[in-house]
């Protein structure tokens, strides 16, 4: 008979391939529609726990436990470090870890990877297309991980505080930045087609679309395409007579 937490997983699961936007405030874990979210909650609630019958170790949900459970049954493992995957790829994906090979590049920026699903996650920084929401402020993120890292924002302990002017942050990450881009001229990124440099990666990522040619804009009315956001709205002005 299928339980109430069956129908959950099968609400999880179905829909892999949908936007997410919807993160559980427990685990961060992202959800497709609220009500799966909603179904997933509960379950925090309830306190379920999943045991390993093979050494006792007790998980949340049962996908992390069905994870676990393939430590005790995988079939390949790694000559390095022990470790075992349930197939092939992942070993030879884990391998690369040692061997600090990286064989997927952006086509972009260069950016060199160790996995293609990075890569692919990657690639999204060059793209405009935000599904990710933030259930606090609504704002949006390309990418899942920028999501997660964003929601510390809203955390009311701010430990790291600025030297100079004192202003506080969540994260230390954000102090260092804060403090590179407001208090010193420092311009660790540098561009290796003409040698510009900035502050932050996302304005050398931003700047390189210069020299690649990559025209992530395109225009609604007709079929030009533009390098730049604000290109794009300056075209709509003048060309199409909008008010943007």
């Amino acid at each position: 008979m299928r339980t109430e937490a069956d129908s959950n997983d099968v609400l999880e699961h179905s829909d892999d391939d949908k936007p997410r936007p919807h993160l559980c405030p427990v685990c961060s874990k992202q959800f497709s529609t609220k009500s799966n979210l909603n179904a997933h909650v509960r379950k925090h609630n309830e306190k379920q726990s999943y045991s390993c019958t093979d050494c006792g170790k007790v998980f949340r949900t049962e996908v992390t436990l069905s994870r676990h459970m393939n430590t005790h049954t995988s079939k390949f493992e790694c000559s390095e470090c022990g470790k075992g995957f349930q197939s092939g790829n992942h070993l030879s994906a884990h391998q690369r870890s040692h061997s600090g090979e990286r064989p997927y590049k952006c086509t972009v920026c260069g950016k060199q990877f160790m996995r293609a699903s990075h890569l692919t996650q990657h690639c999204k920084t060059h793209s405009d297309e935000r599904i990710y929401k933030c259930y606090v402020c609504e704002s949006m993120f390309t990418q899942l991980a920028t999501l997660h890292s964003h929601m510390k924002v809203h955390q009311t302990d701010r430990p790291y505080s600025c030297s100079v002017c004192a202003k506080s942050f969540a994260r230390v990450n954000d102090l260092h930045v804060h403090f590179r881009c407001v208090h010193t001229d420092d311009r660790p990124y540098e561009c290796q087609q003409c040698g510009m440099r900035f502050k932050i990666n996302r304005e050398l990522v931003r700047h390189v679309r210069i020299h690649t040619g990559t025209k992530l804009y395109s225009c609604a009315q007709c079929s030009s395409r533009f390098t730049r956001l604000i290109q794009l709205k300056r075209h709509m002005v003048k060309s199409h007579k909008e008010d943007i």
